[in-house]
């Protein structure tokens, strides 16, 4: 598995995730999101994901991830964790 800082490098990871019983891969891109005033940088996909699934992904990264139906944040950490990745974001 690739460090949080190589995968807002790079832009993107893909993932295995478990989406009504079949077992898919999906790229999560990096993006800049705003929350509270506070900029950030988060995973983000534009398809459902069960939220069992966003969590256990989430935790595993160590990064926020975004998608259609929740937004969520790994265990202990919020918004401001991540402010200091805005810098790794490619151009």
């Amino acid at each position: 598995m690739q460090d949080r800082e190589q995968i807002i490098t790079n832009g993107s990871v893909r993932v295995v995730v478990i989406r009504s019983g079949m077992r898919q891969n999906i790229t999560l891109y990096a993006k800049r999101a705003t929350r509270s005033n506070i900029e950030y940088v988060e995973l983000v996909t534009d398809r459902v994901i069960d939220n069992s699934e966003l969590i256990r992904i989430c935790n595993e990264l160590m990064l926020p991830i975004s998608a259609p139906n929740a937004e969520v944040f790994p265990k202990g950490t919020s918004a401001k964790d991540f402010s200091d990745m805005l810098s790794l974001l490619p151009a």
